[in-house]
Formats: C-alpha cells, structure tokens, sequence
C-alpha cells in the first residue's frame, strides 16, 4: 500500500487570519506544500512579509488586505486571488477575535465585534469562495474544501468567554448546513475544533498565570498542545483526499475536553 500524503500542491488556497499565531504558522505549513497560498488579513504588512519569506523559501504567496467583517473586501481579495492563481480550491477561515467579561458586565460593541468576526466574516469567506466554485462547474468545484476554525469553546462553557464560545458553536452548525447545501456541487466543508495552543503570543500567559498553570495541571495529559498539532487535520481536511468528509466538526484538543 503506498504512503498516503496530503498533495496540495497544484491548489490555490486562501487562508485568513494569516498574521498571526496559528494562521501565520499554517501560512508557512502551506507555503512548503507548493500550493499557491493567499495570505488574508487587515494587517496587510504583517502577510505582505510574511509572503516574502514563503517565496524566499520556494513557495508560491500573495498577500492580500481582507476585512472579514465587510462583504466587499472579502470580495476584493478574492478576485487578487483570482487575478494572480486563478479560482480558489481550498478555504482555511480561520480569522477570529474574543472578548472576555462575564455576561452581566461585557459591553454590547465588544460581544457585536466578536459575532461580526468569528460568525458574520466566517460565512462571508466561505460563501464567496463558493460562489466562485460553483460558477466553475462541477469539475472545478468538486475540489472545493472549505475548513472553519471553530474551538473546543464551542463545546463547553469556558469562562468569562460567552461570546467567543456563543460564536465558535455557531460554526459547527454553519459546517453542516453549508455542507448539506454545497453537497451536489461536490464542496466538503468541516470545522475544526482546536483545544488550548500555546503560540508566541500566548506563551507569557500560560508560562506566568497561576490560573493557567491551574489550567494546565487539570488537562488529562497535564500540558498544552503545541502549534503544530493541528497541522495534519487542517491539511487533510483542505485536500483531495478529504472527499467523503463534510458537515463534520473534528475536535483537536490532546484530551482537553474529555
């Protein structure tokens, strides 16, 4: 039996929060597949030098400014996509933001922000992505794969995290009811649910809080998952291989939620 491997290399991906923490790693994870990777976000000098160093590497990037939040740059990102790799296969929409507070106290604004973000931007970037698909026909958009970040928040009740959790289980359902609809035209869409990660931002929080230790020491494996431990799942989930998989909501938490 041959080695099985995830081949994205003649794909055009777009991946959104790509400045930052797990996007900005998985950026460079695609980057060495030999796809051709957009690399989405607001802060278009954080993914314009991070396409450099991709390209630098060997690899094939574009940097583009997205605004999940607003229709028409999802829009405009994805015809620079276009105009440079032509249509987009693959569809990471992995940008995202939170809030904390308790539900008594946290302000209106910030709860809106965290829902225009992690549900309104996520539905915008998938639905745009397929629209475009499906305008291919069904050879083209029977590759389509479309992979929400969600988190293990939309499973259980974190903290002073309502709207964060509120939003991300929203994403589970979106997978479902987006993959029954997309179905005929062959488009897989899944969630991914990601437990605790520690990344470069994260590291001092959990290296220092008390309650985070707290946090750790409680997890059935006693430590945090490492950044690339999604890796593997996110490339299944956005390649040929991932067929038969939609609607599904694959939990990735190293026994976080157990």
């Amino acid at each position: 039996m041959d080695k099985i491997s995830y081949d994205l290399s003649d794909r055009t991906i777009l991946l959104t929060g790509a400045s930052s923490g797990i996007g900005e790693h998985f950026a460079e994870v695609l980057g060495a597949t030999g796809a051709k990777v957009v690399l989405a976000a607001r802060r278009f000098d954080k993914v314009a030098a991070l396409a450099d160093k991709i390209k630098s590497a060997g690899g094939k990037a574009l940097a583009v400014e997205m605004d999940v939040e607003s229709e028409a740059s999802v829009k405009t990102a994805y015809d620079a996509a276009e105009a440079a790799f032509g249509v987009v296969h693959t569809i990471y929409a992995n940008a995202g933001t939170h809030a904390t507070g308790l539900a008594t106290e946290i302000d209106m604004a910030a709860f809106d922000q965290v829902m225009a973000v992690n549900m309104r931007g996520v539905f915008l970037t998938a639905r745009e992505g397929a629209r475009r698909l499906i305008s291919q026909g069904p050879a083209v958009s029977a590759r389509g794969r479309v992979v929400l970040v969600a988190s293990i928040g939309s499973y259980k009740a974190l903290d002073k995290e309502i709207p964060y959790g509120a939003s991300k289980a929203a994403l589970i359902l979106l997978a479902k009811s987006l993959g029954k609809e997309w179905a005929p035209a062959g488009i897989c869409v899944n969630a991914v649910c990601p437990g605790s990660i520690r990344t470069p931002i994260s590291d001092n929080y959990w290296a220092t809080n008390p309650a985070a230790q707290k946090r750790i020491e409680a997890f059935p494996r006693t430590r945090l998952m490492g950044i690339g431990d999604l890796d593997d799942t996110m490339l299944l989930l956005g390649a040929d291989q991932a067929k038969a998989i939609t609607g599904a909501s694959l939990i990735v938490d190293d026994g976080q939620t157990l």
